[in-house]
């Protein structure tokens, strides 16, 4: 099963993303997050997504959804020194993205199609 990597500025508010996709049903896909630094304050950390990859890897690929800036770069520096999970970092929303992840995970999809669905995302109309 392809896992998903959260990755933001804030531990709660991955965790707290975390907590929502495995209320909705995806409690079957791995899901890991890189929040915060890695002295528990705000911002990124290598380390953090780092361990993260390796968390949520179950042989099919990984799909990391960064919340913004800095964490971007924190992901791609990570796989610019090495892609052993064959992790694909996707510019989507979030919180909507992540959903999307999940389900499209959840249903089998391949990591391309997990990636797919979560950038697919940004063009879903809240109301």
């Amino acid at each position: 099963m392809v896992g998903i990597v959260l990755v933001s500025h804030s531990a709660g508010l991955a965790e707290g993303l975390s907590e929502l996709l495995a209320q909705i049903g995806s409690s079957e896909v791995p899901v890991a997050v890189a929040g915060g630094s890695a002295e528990g304050g705000i911002g990124t950390s290598v380390e953090l997504v780092r361990a993260a990859l390796g968390a949520a890897d179950r042989g099919s690929g990984v799909v990391v959804i960064p919340d913004l800036g800095s964490s971007v770069l924190s992901v791609k520096t990570v796989l610019s020194d090495d892609n052993e999970h064959g992790a694909v970092l996707v510019d989507a929303p979030f919180v909507e993205g992540a959903v999307a992840a999940a389900v499209t995970a959840a249903s089998g999809g391949t990591v391309d199609d997990v990636a797919e669905a979560a950038r697919q995302a940004r063009d879903v109309p809240k109301l």
